[in-house]
């Protein structure tokens, strides 16, 4: 049976590179994000009947349960749950806005947490209906973190924060979810060749590079690997894990 990926954030920096390369190794794909972009459109028009997108605020609960409803009824479930989408903004903590601060928590921690519960619901079949571990095998969530949220960065404590409490989401759910088949696991990527890191200073990123024993950035493609692996059958053993990935610099 062909396995349904449900990725947030997927069109642009690791979501797209993520949806790339499920849709790759066969998988449906169900993906939205705030808005759209020319390379995951291109996806759309190459895989009409296996990718699924649409653009809305990955903190619109409403929204979110809508589609995973519909992203489980056209493909018969949810195998795999990727919670990517993320917002920072950087700055010292007294000069940070309200709102600044409530976006980030609203998208990266509540976002992410209301997702996963829509898609476990999904692999569940329902919120008030059991599933067998042996139903469930195979089944999996990432939540993708980063290395802030345990090494810290001037300037984005508020989004580190909202990352260390996704560290702590994931270990507890796979306790939870274990005994029915469901493994989680997160992913901390270190600093990365995105939108966002284009934003920063020169001298800035130079300093990154040079703390980073591999010495650069890193990019999607160094990530979307361990995504592959740990929403495959290969990782049968592993859940409750934080791994990073950071060209050696923790």
């Amino acid at each position: 049976m062909t396995a349904t990926s449900l990725i947030s954030g997927g069109s642009r920096g690791l979501g797209l590179a993520t949806v790339e390369r499920l849709l790759a190794r066969g998988d449906h794909v169900a993906t939205f994000s705030r808005s759209s972009s020319a390379e995951l459109a291109a996806l759309a028009a190459k895989y009409p009947d296996r990718l699924l997108t649409a653009t809305f605020d990955a903190a619109d609960s409403e929204a979110v349960q809508a589609f995973v409803r519909t992203a489980a009824d056209r493909f018969g479930g949810i195998t795999h749950c990727i919670a990517n989408a993320a917002v920072a903004y950087e700055g010292v903590l007294a000069m940070m806005r309200d709102d600044e601060i409530d976006h980030m928590l609203a998208v990266n921690l509540r976002g992410t947490i209301l997702l996963v519960r829509e898609a476990v619901r999904a692999m569940l079949g329902g919120p008030a209906k059991p599933a067998d571990a042996a139903a469930a095998d195979g089944r999996s969530i990432v939540v993708i973190s980063s290395v802030v949220a345990t090494h810290g960065s001037p300037g984005l404590s508020v989004y580190a924060a909202t990352k260390a409490g996704l560290e702590g989401f994931a270990r507890n759910l796979a306790r939870e979810l274990g005994p029915r088949g469901i493994r989680v696991n997160a992913i901390a990527p270190g600093s990365l060749a995105t939108d966002l890191s284009a934003s920063l200073p020169e001298e800035h990123r130079h300093r990154i590079e040079r703390r980073t024993p591999l010495g650069r950035l890193g990019t999607p493609a160094d990530i979307v690997g361990a995504i592959d692996f740990l929403t495959s059958r290969r990782a049968a053993f592993i859940t409750g894990q934080i791994l990073p990935i950071d060209g050696g610099s923790s």
